[in-house]
């Protein structure tokens, strides 16, 4: 039987192929382990759009193995790559890699409001970020995203919010968490 890789050995393959930033993998790994943190009780399915590498997908798929992900890309090149990996850390059961754009994926039956929990770092501005994922959660749902170290309030303006179908933002160690209000 084949030994399992690990998420850090994965990250390391990512990194020498280009697709994840220079970064060193345990604090990749650790600003990751903030969406773990802010994952809701009640969470069960969760998709990670723009993937990239698979963070901060795969590092909740390691921490959390009671729960399912999708993992989203739209660049088929980083999808197979992942793929691999996630066979090869024994995590196929429960992770699905798909390449496939966000907003298409957003009007598509099965994922539309199916999700408990939407996640994403470095995906886009909030302006971008909040319409894309919404469709994506059920309501009640919580999207967290990566912020900058020092959070800024207006990044995230409630007009916004309120249009796009979210409450007030959540400041969280290295995330913000909303909540998806009914439409």
């Amino acid at each position: 039987m084949p030994t399992l890789r690990t998420v850090a050995e994965i990250l390391a393959t990512a990194q020498r192929f280009g697709t994840l930033g220079s970064r060193p993998i345990p604090e990749v790994i650790e600003h990751a382990r903030h969406f773990v943190a802010a994952l809701p009780p009640q969470a069960q399915l969760v998709i990670d759009i723009g993937t990239g590498a698979g963070v901060p997908g795969l590092i909740i798929a390691d921490d959390r193995p009671d729960l399912t992900l999708v993992l989203v890309d739209r660049r088929e090149a980083r999808m197979d790559e992942l793929s691999r990996g996630v066979a090869a850390a024994g995590m196929a059961d429960r992770v699905q890699v798909l390449t496939a754009d966000v907003e298409t994926l957003g009007r598509d039956s099965e994922h539309h409001e199916k999700y408990d929990v939407v996640v994403c770092r470095g995906f886009g501005s909030p302006e971008v970020t909040a319409p894309l994922a919404r469709p994506l959660l059920k309501n009640g749902g919580t999207l967290i995203v990566s912020e900058p170290p020092s959070p800024d309030p207006s990044r995230w303006p409630n007009d916004l919010l309120e249009k796009v179908g979210f409450g007030p933002p959540e400041y969280l160690p290295g995330v913000v968490r909303l909540t998806a209000k009914p439409y």
